[in-house]
């Protein structure tokens, strides 16, 4: 397993979390991305970070099949990869409804696992 490159992809997974957070503070319901061009650029910037996201686990995983186990099953890591391969060959079909709920409910638990990650790494 190569540490350092690893290390780098969780630290910008974190960033990113943290930037769809950040854009995230305004939006109170999955119609708040439809409404305005700014709720339209910020569905753009989010599904984006949530691709990239995707991408960077899809690196760690194929670099090292177990690292990611050893915080979550890989049901869990497979459906984060999957829902960016749909943001990237389906990107018609994403709706506001799914990218609300993913950062309404399922951010802090995939930080809070990056963030385990980070500290393996760095011990």
């Amino acid at each position: 397993m190569d540490k350092v490159n690893n290390l780098e992809l969780l630290n910008f997974i974190l960033q990113s979390i943290e930037m769809i957070k950040s854009r995230f503070q305004s939006i109170d319901c999955s119609d708040d991305f439809l409404h305005t061009d700014d709720g339209l650029m910020k569905l753009d910037a989010i599904s984006m970070r949530l691709q990239s996201i995707g991408e960077a686990l899809k690196n760690i995983d194929k670099r090292d099949r177990v690292f990611l186990l050893e915080v979550a099953d890989k049901v869990y890591w497979s459906n984060i990869i999957k829902t960016r391969e749909i943001i990237t060959h389906h990107y018609i079909d994403i709706d506001s409804e799914t990218i609300f709920m993913i950062c309404d409910e399922k951010l802090d638990d995939l930080e809070s696992k990056v963030s385990l990650l980070v500290d393996k790494l760095r011990t």
